[in-house]
């Protein structure tokens, strides 16, 4: 059994705290919600009252949180205050599973092994339903000895745990394939639409392509349009898995980053564009399969 702290039990950070506590860990949790913090107790964990007393003995700190910004302030500090590298025991493990910039994530990796610490930037793929089945993709960044602690415990919360490198990679490494991810969504969507114009069957097109040279994972797994593949959330009247807003926030780290290495991203800046647009309209919870609706002129 390690004792594990694990600050930020939200839509994803709880899930992902429920499979370590079934993997026989004592998690010890800490969120600004109380209502999150109530349903992590009764899922077995031990809710903190502040950080110092979440870390306080912990072997290891899972944070799972919004922003970089959070990232920075709760390992390093904000405004005088203390952060986790001011109450963790020394070689603690620290594994951040938050979407941030690839900077901070450098710059955090950097202060806390300088600390003498374990650090990596574990980013993850999979959405809620992959947190809840404990099928998560970890795209880690750190040294190698960081990810070796790190790797059983992100086992107990995913199926694929891949080391892209140094402390950063992680980040870079989920921010690329989301964009990627961003864009075969919106192909496929059109794809669809146009099919509907041309009085195509839905069905049809998704037998033809999903064998065709047109496959891919948001046609064959993640289908936008209800029926051909039923646990996808179209059929669920676009309920998310992973939301608009989520995706809109993805696609501007990942922008921003081609911005600043000058790389040429056309495609992920059209993407963003339209994925914005769905956001600006109110429809920022919907799943991002639901670009399809727009496309479609059905939103």
């Amino acid at each position: 059994m390690t004792t594990i702290a694990f600050i930020g039990l939200g839509r994803m950070g709880l899930p992902m705290a429920r499979n370590l506590i079934k993997a026989g860990h004592r998690v010890r949790g800490l969120d600004l919600s109380a209502d999150a913090l109530a349903r992590f107790e009764a899922a077995g964990g031990q809710p903190a009252r502040d950080l110092a007393q979440a870390v306080q003995d912990a072997e290891a700190v899972v944070t799972m949180l919004p922003q970089g910004s959070h990232v920075r302030a709760v390992y390093l500090g904000a405004d005088g205050g203390r952060g986790i590298v001011d109450h963790a025991a020394e070689r603690t493990q620290f594994i951040d599973c938050s979407t941030i910039d690839v900077e901070t994530a450098a710059h955090v990796g950097a202060e806390t092994t300088a600390r003498g610490f374990n650090f990596v930037d574990a980013p993850v793929s999979g959405g809620v339903g992959g947190a809840e089945a404990g099928t998560l993709t970890f795209m880690v960044g750190g040294t190698d000895l960081a990810f070796s602690r790190a790797k059983p415990l992100l086992e107990s919360m995913g199926r694929n745990v891949v080391h892209a490198g140094a402390a950063g990679t992680g980040q870079a490494a989920k921010m690329c394939n989301n964009m990627l991810l961003a864009i075969s969504m919106i192909g496929t969507a059109e794809a669809f639409a146009l099919a509907d114009k041309l009085g195509l069957d839905r069905q049809r097109l998704f037998d033809i392509a999903s064998t065709a040279s047109g496959q891919c994972w948001s046609l064959t797994s993640y289908c936008p349009v209800p029926g051909p593949v039923p646990a996808s959330p179209a059929n669920r009247d676009y309920a998310p898995g992973f939301a608009i807003d989520l995706m809109s926030k993805d696609l501007h780290l990942a922008l921003d980053a081609a911005d600043r290495t000058g790389a040429e991203t056309p495609l992920g800046a059209a993407a963003r564009g339209l994925y914005d647009q769905m956001r600006d309209e109110g429809h920022g919870g919907l799943d991002f399969s639901a670009i399809f609706k727009k496309l479609s002129k059905d939103l």
